[in-house]
């Protein structure tokens, strides 16, 4: 199970919410190279910043973004990635104009999400299973 450690608290709620989040550029093109990967994940990282998250490993490939982050669930996940999204896209299409002629949107609308760490679901079931015996 999760270490106290790992923990993160507010007000009310205290969590350890670790997702796998991957986006793709608009018909998968290439376009995420130097200077713009570098300029990207500067972005990624001020919005994390500004919302109480936590980035624990970020990578980009040329069409492709690779992030492990946590994230206080009472602000949504869905909504950080949106952010995230909305800004670099906004940003980079500013200061890169070769974007704009190549891409109508930097992103595709879709991603991919996936929860990491924590105890396996069998292991889960059986913890939760268990509490009404002791």
């Amino acid at each position: 199970m999760t270490k106290l450690r790992d923990t993160k608290s507010s007000k009310h709620l205290v969590y350890s919410c670790k997702y796998h989040v991957v986006w793709c550029t608009k018909y998968r093109r290439k376009v995420l190279s130097e200077p713009i990967e570098i300029r990207l994940k500067e972005i990624l990282r001020e919005v994390v910043g500004e919302h109480d998250a936590e980035i624990i490993e970020l990578e980009t490939m040329p069409d492709h973004v690779h992030l492990a982050v946590s994230c206080n669930p009472a602000f949504g996940i869905k909504r950080l990635i949106g952010l995230m999204k909305g800004r670099s896209s906004r940003l980079l299409r500013q200061e890169f104009p070769v974007l704009k002629s190549r891409l109508p949107t930097l992103w595709t609308h879709s991603c991919f999400v996936a929860t990491v760490g924590g105890a396996p679901l069998s292991i889960m079931k059986q913890y939760i299973e268990s509490q009404k015996e002791t």
